[in-house]
C-alpha cells in the first residue's frame, strides 16, 4: 500500500481540484504549461535525442551483447511475434488520429523556420512517429527488463534504480516516489490516448451523419463506453479473445491502408513518399532535433508546444506501461538484438502509414481538393473517406479500429498499473485494476472538459496536450537517471567484467554452455501486460 494509496490520493486530489474547482484548476494549469513550455521545454527536446544516442551506443558498444536474461537464455518469443507485439504496444490510436492529419497539418502551415513543401511536411512527421519515440520506451524496457531477467528484481521503476541508490531506498520512500510517479504519469498518457480516440470518434459520428453537432454529453458518453470496454476486458479473463479482437483489429488496419493505396489513385505517389520521407527526415535531423523556442527569431515556441514538446511528453509518459510491456516481451534477447528491434523495425511501419494516409491528403491538396477544412484533425481522416469509395463502411472500420486500439492498450495499462501499485505483482487484485481504469476514464474527461465546454474540438486538444506536458514533466528526469543506473550495472556485469564479449566466439560459446548448465531454467510462463505467454505463442492484450 505504499504506493497504491498515495497514488489514488495524487489522482483523487487532482480530478477532485480538475472537476470541482474548475476556474482555479485551468488557471493554476495555463500557469504550469506556460512555466514548461517556456523555462524547461528544451530539457524534453535535449532527453528525447539524448534517449536515441543513449540507446544506440548500448547497441554498437560492448554492452550489446549482454543478454536480457542468463547468457545461455533463448527469446521468449520468436521474432515475427515479438515484432507485431512490440509495434501494437506503443502506437496505434495515435495512428488513426494523426495518420492524415498531421502531414496535411505540416504542409498547410510549415514549421517555424522550414521553407514547407511535402518534404517538410514527411520529415517532420517521421521526426515525430520513428526514433524519438520509440528510444524513450527502448530506455524503459531495457532498464526493467535487465532488473527482472538479469539482476533478480521486480518489474518496477524504483527496481531498476537500486544500482544507482542501493537497495535500501529502492524499496524506501524513495523509490515509492518514483512508482508513485510511474503511475501518475500512464494515467495521464493513457487518458490523452482515451481523449484523442474519444474525440476523432465524435468527429466521425458528426461526419457519417450519426450525430447533428460535437458536445460536451457526446465525448463523455463514448470515454465512459470505451473505459467501461477495457475495464471489463481488463479483469474479465478473457485473453483469448482479447488477442482475436487485437489481431482482427491489424489486419483490418492493414487492409484499410491497402484500400488507400489502390484506390486513392495516387499509389505512385504515396510509393515514392517512402525514401522521400526517409531521405529528408536524415537530412534535417540534427536541425529538428535541436528546434527550441530560440529557433525562427523566437517564434517556434508555440508550435513546439503543439507537436514536438506534447510529442515528447506524450511518450515518456507511456514510456512505464509501454516499458514494461516491450521488457516481459524481450526476455532472452541480446541489449542489440532489443536496440535495433525497438527502433528500427516500429519505425518503418509508422513510414509507411504515414506515406499513404498522409500521401493520399497531400496528393488532395496538391490537386486543389482539400480535406484540410478549418484545421479540425479530428475529421480529416474522415474527410479523406469522402473522397473514396464505400465511404461510410470505411469510416465505420475506422471508429471501430479506434476503439479497438484503446480498448486492447488501455487495459494491459490498467493491469501494469495495478502492478506497479501491489509492489510488481503479476496479477493485480481486480478492484485495484478496474479502479485505476476507472480514474484514467475520469482523467481524460478532465483533460478534455475546458476545451469541450467551449464548444471547440481544436481547444479541448490543446487541453489534452497541455496538461500531457505538465504530467509528463518529472518523469523524464527520471528516465535520464535511469540511464545512468544501467550503465553502472552493465559495468559490473559478469559478461563485462570477465571479458566474455571479447573472448573468440567457440570460447564465448563454451562459456556461455556453463552458465546456462550452472543456472535454472528460465520460468516458464510469462504475464505479458494481462496476458499469459508461454515457449514462443503468446496471448496479448
Amino acid at each position: 500500500m505504499g504506493v497504491f494509496i498515495p497514488a489514488l490520493i495524487l489522482i483523487a486530489l487532482v480530478l477532485l481540484w480538475g472537476l470541482v474547482f474548475t476556474e482555479s484548476f485551468q488557471t493554476a494549469a495555463d500557469a504550469a504549461f506556460g512555466w514548461t513550455v517556456e523555462s524547461v521545454g528544451w530539457v524534453f527536446v535535449l532527453a528525447a535525442t539524448a534517449f536515441v544516442a543513449f540507446v544506440l551506443w548500448l547497441a554498437l558498444s560492448k554492452f550489446g551483447n549482454v543478454r536480457l536474461g542468463g547468457d545461455g537464455e533463448k527469446p521468449t518469443f520468436r521474432t515475427s511475434s515479438w515484432i507485431s507485439m512490440m509495434f501494437a504496444a506503443g502506437m496505434g490510436i495515435g495512428l488513426m488520429f494523426y495518420g492524415v492529419s498531421e502531414p496535411l497539418s505540416h504542409f498547410v502551415n510549415p514549421p517555424p523556420g522550414t521553407n514547407g513543401g511535402v518534404t517538410t511536411a514527411m520529415a517532420t512527421t517521421t521526426f515525430h512517429w520513428t526514433a524519438h519515440a520509440w528510444a524513450v520506451y527502448a530506455v524503459v524496457g531495457l532498464s526493467l527488463a535487465l532488473t527482472a531477467y538479469r539482476y533478480g528484481g521486480r518489474h518496477l521503476i524504483s527496481s531498476a534504480f537500486t544500482p544507482l541508490i542501493g537497495a535500501r531506498r529502492a524499496n524506501g520512500w524513495q523509490g515509492k516516489v518514483l512508482d508513485v510517479l510511474a503511475i501518475f504519469a500512464t494515467v495521464f498518457g493513457t487518458a490523452a490516448s482515451l481523449g484523442l480516440g474519444a474525440l476523432q470518434i465524435q468527429g466521425g459520428l458528426r461526419e457519417t451523419g450519426t450525430i447533428t453537432s460535437e458536445s460536451v454529453a457526446v465525448v463523455i458518453g463514448i470515454i465512459v463506453v470505451l473505459g467501461l470496454c477495457f475495464v471489463i476486458s481488463a479483469v474479465s479473463g478473457v485473453e483469448r479473445g482479447i488477442q482475436l479482437l487485437s489481431n482482427i483489429n491489424m489486419v483490418f488496419a492493414i487492409l484499410m491502408v491497402i484500400f488507400v493505396l489502390v484506390f486513392s489513385g495516387a499509389a505512385v505517389f504515396m510509393l515514392d513518399l517512402i525514401p522521400a520521407s526517409i531521405g529528408a527526415y536524415i537530412d534535417t535531423f540534427f536541425a529538428m532535433s535541436a528546434r527550441t523556442g530560440a529557433t525562427a527569431d523566437g517564434t517556434a515556441g508555440e508550435w513546439l508546444s503543439g507537436w514536438t514538446v506534447f510529442y515528447w511528453a506524450w511518450w515518456i509518459s507511456w514510456s512505464p506501461f509501454v516499458g514494461m510491456f516491450l521488457a516481459r516481451i524481450s526476455r532472452g534477447r541480446t541489449i542489440r538484438e532489443f536496440a535495433i528491434g525497438v527502433l528500427v523495425v516500429p519505425s518503418v511501419l509508422s513510414i509507411i502509414w504515414f506515406s499513404v494516409l498522409g500521401g493520399a491528403a497531400l496528393d488532395l491538396e496538391l490537386s486543389g481538393e482539400s480535406i484540410y477544412g478549418d484545421g479540425n484533425s479530428t475529421v480529416q481522416l474522415f474527410a479523406l473517406f469522402e473522397s473514396l469509395p464505400l465511404t461510410g463502411l470505411l469510416s465505420f472500420l475506422a471508429m471501430i479500429l479506434i476503439a479497438i486500439f484503446f480498448i486492447t492498450g488501455a487495459d494491459s495499462a490498467s493491469i501494469i498499473m495495478g502492478s506497479m501499485s501491489q509492489f510488481g505483482a503479476e496479477e493485480p487484485k481486480r478492484g485495484i485494476v478496474v479502479l485505476w481504469g476507472a480514474l484514467t476514464a475520469s482523467v481524460a474527461i478532465l483533460m478534455l472538459l475546458p476545451g469541450m465546454r467551449q464548444g471547440d474540438p481544436q481547444s479541448a486538444l490543446d487541453s489534452l496536450q497541455n496538461l500531457t506536458i505538465i504530467a509528463a514533466s518529472p518523469f523524464v528526469l527520471v528516465l535520464a537517471f535511469m540511464c545512468v543506473s544501467m550503465v553502472k550495472v552493465l559495468r559490473s556485469d559478469p559478461f563485462i567484467t570477465e571479458k566474455v564479449y571479447a573472448m573468440p566466439k567457440t570460447q564465448q560459446e563454451k562459456y556461455i554452455a556453463e552458465q546456462a548448465a550452472a543456472t535454472s531454467d528460465p520460468e516458464p510462463a510469462e504475464t505479458v501486460g494481462g496476458s499469459t505467454s508461454s515457449g514462443d505463442e503468446a496471448t496479448t492484450t
